[in-house]
């Protein structure tokens, strides 16, 4: 089992990547930077795959000088080691930095958010955290987590009261992934959905959602 603490996020297609080289020289590292990122400022708004390098559903992304590379499957450590050693035959001492810019979570539920990760991996408590924590009317025991890997969705359970939390496959939180926060028993009863038409169409519609999120329809 990994190391939580070594957790590193692994590259997926449709990832943005973005990737700094840098050197004492800075001018000697130009030809490996990419010019829409360092020509964007800081335009929030504009599209982040200009920005940025694109991993395509290959798992490919081009790179200046050097041409294809395939980042998909690989941890961002790997990337970042595979393309220092690639630059440094140009450069000795290039440095590389790479952060997945379209990295975010979203929560639905009892909790409704969309949590965007700065620095490559977030966890289940941190990702509840900063999404508000969980009102007293969400389920802790039983949280659901919808998540794609190559193009298959899995389902994924976790107990936020379990001592042994950190074993889970679902406590970090992987990009794009969708985290479903049930109601309390008691949060459904007192909203009356089990005796009115309205309860019962909002309790269908939940699972109807959850259903082509789950089977991608």
């Amino acid at each position: 089992m990994e190391n939580i603490l070594e957790y590193e996020p692994t590259i997926q297609p449709n990832d943005v990547l973005r990737i700094n080289v840098s050197s004492q020289i800075e001018e000697i590292v130009a030809p490996f930077q990419n010019r829409n990122s360092q020509s964007s400022g800081g335009g929030g708004g504009q599209n982040l795959a200009l920005t940025g390098y694109l991993v395509d559903p290959e798992g490919f992304i081009q790179f200046p000088v050097i041409g294809e590379v395939e980042v998909g499957g690989k941890k961002r450590g790997e990337v970042q080691k595979l393309l220092q050693e690639q630059i440094r035959n140009y450069v000795t001492d290039a440095v590389v930095d790479i952060r997945i810019v379209n990295f975010s979570v979203t929560v639905i539920g009892e909790v409704n958010a969309r949590v965007p990760v700065n620095d490559g991996r977030i966890s289940m408590p941190e990702l509840l955290a900063t999404a508000g924590g969980i009102p007293y009317t969400g389920l802790r025991e039983n949280i659901l987590v919808i998540r794609q890997i190559n193009g298959v969705k899995s389902v994924g359970r976790v107990d936020m009261t379990e001592a042994d939390i950190f074993s889970n496959p679902y406590f970090y939180l992987r990009q794009n992934d969708i985290v479903y926060i049930e109601p309390t028993y008691r949060r459904v009863k007192s909203a009356g959905f089990f005796t009115s038409y309205q309860g019962i169409i909002s309790i269908g519609t939940t699972i109807i959602s959850l259903y082509l999120l789950i089977n991608n329809l």
